[in-house]
């Protein structure tokens, strides 16, 4: 599955996507994930935006001294984010491919259920990791994977449809099939190591649950000293 793939796929879809990463109650992840992620002045970068859901958050976030850069690398997705932070002088969205950054330099970093469709998730989290500027910041990814919460586990063969829905190389055979089976296996694999790197790299780590353990925010600090080492 090819970045090509994956920005036709969404691109097609982006009306029902939008409508999904707005649902009512997703919110609050996305509003904790700016907190975990953002503080006043800083200079952000979303990785994978999409239609742009976690950048008003961000936008009040980092405040008028501060600003965020949305990246994406679907136009569909694109023309939804513009609109949505009209009127945010510090918003801005850009189309670029998340797996290299077109951002230089950078506070913070946030993905948000980007990483489970990475073919490469521990090497694009390093990238990401290296995005971050001397004086050191935050780097978050927000996820979702099967649950491992009881109170969620009834939920799990429905979530593993729903990845299967929203799979750009599946099928209406691989939904129909995908609760008795592991359809969601390879994405459980990719957000596993997205955080396991991004656990490597960073210090001051946090991790918390939302939507009865279904999705998961996971973050960290990248050191100024780590910085300064991997230069050298």
């Amino acid at each position: 599955m090819t970045a090509r793939d994956i920005a036709d796929f969404y691109g097609r879809w982006a009306g029902l996507y939008d409508r999904l990463a707005t649902v009512p109650g997703v919110a609050r992840w996305r509003r904790a994930a700016a907190e975990r992620t953002a503080t006043e002045g800083d200079v952000v970068v979303e990785m994978g935006c999409g239609t742009g859901a976690n950048l008003p958050y961000l936008g009040d976030r980092v405040g008028p001294d501060g600003y965020v850069i949305g990246v994406d690398i679907a136009r569909p997705l694109l023309d939804r984010a513009r609109d949505r932070v009209d009127g945010y002088d510090n918003v801005a969205v850009v189309r670029g491919d998340a797996t290299v950054p077109p951002i230089a330099r950078a506070d913070a970093v946030l993905a948000t259920f980007v990483c489970g469709l990475l073919s490469d998730p521990a090497g694009v989290v390093d990238r990401w990791c290296k995005v971050i500027g001397p004086g050191g910041g935050r780097v978050a990814i927000l996820d979702a994977t099967a649950s491992d919460d009881p109170r969620g586990w009834p939920l799990n063969p429905l979530f593993r449809a729903f990845v299967a829905a929203g799979a750009p190389d599946g099928g209406l055979g691989d939904v129909l099939s995908a609760p008795f089976g592991r359809f969601d296996e390879p994405l459980t694999r990719r957000v596993e190591a997205s955080r396991t790197a991004l656990a490597d790299r960073t210090v001051d780590r946090t991790f918390e649950t939302f939507g009865l353990g279904f999705v998961g925010l996971f973050a960290g600090t990248v050191e100024a000293a780590e910085i300064d080492h991997r230069a050298g």
